[in-house]
C-alpha cells in the first residue's frame, strides 16, 4: 500500500467533499464567472466605442453649426454688399461714375479725353447688371499712376478691367485707355 492510497482511505470523508467543492468551483468559474467577465469586457469596449462615437458626433455637430453660422453671416454680408455698396440701378451706377471719374482726372492733373458707357443685357435670373466704361485720358506718367491709385482707393465700386498705356508724340504725354466696370442691382421689373 502506498502512502497516497492510505491517505485517501483515512481522510476520505474530508477529501471527497473538498474534491466535489473544487470541481464545483471550476465548473462555476468556467460557466458563470468567465462568461460574465467576457461580457463585462465587451460592455466596457462598447462603452469606449460609444464614448468615441459621441465625441465624433459632437465634433460634427460643432462643424455643422459653424457652417450654418458662416453661411448666415455670408448671406448677411452679401445682402449688405448688394444693399449698401452696389448702386441701386443703372441710373445710380451712371450717376456714381459720371461726375466722379472726370473729377478724379482733374484732381490728379490728367486730361480727360473721352468716355463711353456700354450696358450689356443682364444674364437671365441674375441680380446684377454690368455697366462698362471705356475712358481715354492723357497726362504725365506720375499723374496717370496717381489717377489709377486714387481710382482703386475710391469708395465707388469701380473695377479696372484693362489698362493700355501708349506714348503720343505731342509733348511726350502718355495716353491711357481704361476699360472699367461697375455693377448694379437689377430690379425685378427690368428683367
Amino acid at each position: 500500500m502506498t502512502l497516497w492510497s492510505r491517505a485517501l482511505r483515512e481522510y476520505r470523508t474530508i477529501l471527497i467533499p473538498l474534491g466535489v467543492g473544487a470541481a464545483l468551483n471550476v465548473l462555476a468559474y468556467l460557466f458563470v464567472v468567465q462568461p460574465l467577465a467576457a461580457r463585462s469586457a465587451g460592455a466596457a469596449g462598447r462603452a469606449e466605442a460609444a464614448a468615441a462615437a459621441l465625441q465624433g458626433a459632437r465634433r460634427e455637430h460643432e462643424l455643422a453649426t459653424q457652417l450654418v453660422d458662416g453661411k448666415a453671416r455670408a448671406d448677411q454680408e452679401l445682402d449688405a454688399f448688394y444693399g449698401k455698396v452696389l448702386p441701386a440701378d443703372l441710373t445710380a451706377a451712371r450717376r456714381m461714375t459720371y461726375s466722379s471719374l472726370p473729377a478724379l482726372a482733374k484732381r490728379t492733373n490728367v486730361r480727360y479725353e473721352t468716355r463711353r458707357f456700354e450696358t450689356p443685357d443682364p444674364e437671365k435670373d441674375s441680380r446684377l447688371g454690368r455697366l462698362g466704361i471705356r475712358m481715354v485720358l492723357q497726362g504725365e506718367y506720375e499723374d496717370i499712376r496717381t489717377f489709377i491709385y486714387e481710382l482703386e482707393r475710391s469708395p465707388e465700386f469701380v473695377i479696372v478691367d484693362d489698362v493700355t498705356l501708349s506714348e503720343t508724340n505731342e509733348n511726350a504725354a502718355l495716353t491711357l485707355r481704361l476699360n472699367l466696370s461697375t455693377y448694379f442691382n437689377v430690379r425685378t421689373d427690368e428683367r
